[in-house]
């Protein structure tokens, strides 16, 4: 591989200005949604006292679960020795941080009581999965800071690779910490799964480097930047490999789920007769997040068009959204089957209630506050790659593959 040089977006003033003025509408826009929401109080949303976990949810653990995948581009460049990633990795721990802050941003914000959160700070309970994750969360940013630095200062490459290592192991136990908050949930009948923990992990594979594919493609395209089959075609051929492996884990996790016939009720209502959640399993869940991607990257004409391999990398994307939706939302919906078999004649905490879903329409100020989040990942991620040098000035397939021959 020949000496890969960096150097900052290039992209016109007046054109980069007007993506961040974009961008920054979107973020304001959220700002309104979270002070109404904070003034009027939740009631104004569409979440409930049985379902307290709604749409900005949903975007945060997206945002938070990509932020863990897109590290693994650098992962496998600086743990796994694989030279043709390395050139990826410096916007990949970029990508890491920026998501992770901007799903925690949501998290935050959707809190209610924002304020409250010296609280989470101060005051632990060991016991809890959450408490744990304040620490999972706030030691990624750091250890991947670091790793970045290590990454950029020639002065410090002699700690690359154990930063690497590091951050690698980090990510996979933060990510082990996030699908471990539904796993160890008892009190949801669609939770309370230890498979959540590693599934969770390759949703992240699978969802950070959709989006990195894309983001890489966008700002190469606006700068003149160019970005060789040989790259473009190891990172979708990965794509379709841990849509896969996603698909395997759904496969396994409802035929273990069905195996015990006190969730027979609840596996009904996911796969039959769960209305808009039925929906998106099948068409978002498996459709869009699985075996759309794995057909389009696959194909022997698709998968080899630039046109296809983004059309996979945002049917991923947009399959996650669905998937994290069905988890978050379905999960809450159904309630817990306290007897199964039985029949609850009155009930003043609607426990087991079986067969009657809590219903939950996600308002316009709660997604506001979840494009937001998405708009400020990118509003960071725009702004750091333009004062300092995290993209590579070629990815072309003479730039990386020694073996490349010229025709």
């Amino acid at each position: 591989m020949k000496k890969v040089h960096f150097s900052e977006w290039g992209i016109e003033s007046p054109k980069y200005w007007g993506i961040l003025a974009i961008l920054g509408v979107f973020v304001a826009i959220a700002g309104a949604a979270v002070f109404y929401m904070e003034h009027e109080g939740h009631w104004v949303t569409g979440m409930t006292n049985q379902i307290v976990w709604g749409m900005p949810h949903v975007f945060a653990i997206f945002l938070i679960v990509a932020a863990s995948g897109a590290l693994n581009v650098a992962s496998i460049g600086s743990v796994f020795e694989k030279k043709l990633y390395k050139p990826l990795g410096r916007l990949s721990g970029l990508l890491a941080i920026t998501l992770l802050m901007g799903g925690l941003a949501v998290l935050v914000l959707d809190l209610g009581k924002p304020d409250r959160l010296l609280v989470a700070m101060t005051h632990y309970n060991f016991k809890s999965i959450f408490a744990w994750n304040i620490f999972l969360y706030t030691g990624f940013m750091v250890i991947v800071a670091v790793y970045l630095w290590f990454m950029m200062d020639r002065r410090m490459t002699a700690y690359y690779k154990p930063a690497g290592v590091t951050a690698f192991v980090w990510r996979i136990i933060l990510t082990t910490g996030t699908g471990s908050i539904f796993g160890f949930l008892v009190a949801r009948q669609g939770y309370d799964a230890a498979i959540y923990a590693p599934m969770f992990v390759i949703m992240s594979f699978a969802y950070g480097l959709a989006i990195y594919i894309l983001v890489l493609l966008f700002v190469s395209k606006l700068d003149g930047r160019e970005v060789g089959d040989k790259v473009l075609y190891r990172m979708k051929n990965l794509l379709g490999v841990f849509a896969a492996s996603v698909f395997y884990f759904t496969l396994v996790l409802h035929i273990a789920t069905l195996y015990a016939t006190e969730n027979h009720e609840y596996e009904a209502f996911i796969l039959l007769n769960g209305g808009i959640y039925t929906f998106l399993f099948w068409f978002g869940w498996i459709f869009l997040g699985c075996l759309l991607p794995m057909a389009l990257v696959y194909h022997p004409t698709i998968g080899r068009t630039r046109g296809g391999i983004i059309a996979a990398a945002v049917s991923v994307i947009l399959g996650g959204f669905a998937t994290v939706y069905v988890i978050v939302i379905g999960g809450q919906a159904f309630p817990m089957a306290m007897f199964p078999g039985k029949t609850i004649v009155a009930s003043g905490f609607f426990d087991g209630v079986n067969g009657q879903p809590f219903l939950y329409s996600p308002t316009l100020a709660e997604t506001a506050l979840g494009i937001g989040g998405v708009a400020l990942v990118l509003l960071l991620t725009f702004i750091a790659i333009r004062v300092l040098q995290f993209l590579p000035t070629s990815l072309a397939d003479e730039a990386v593959d020694p073996h490349h021959a010229k025709s």
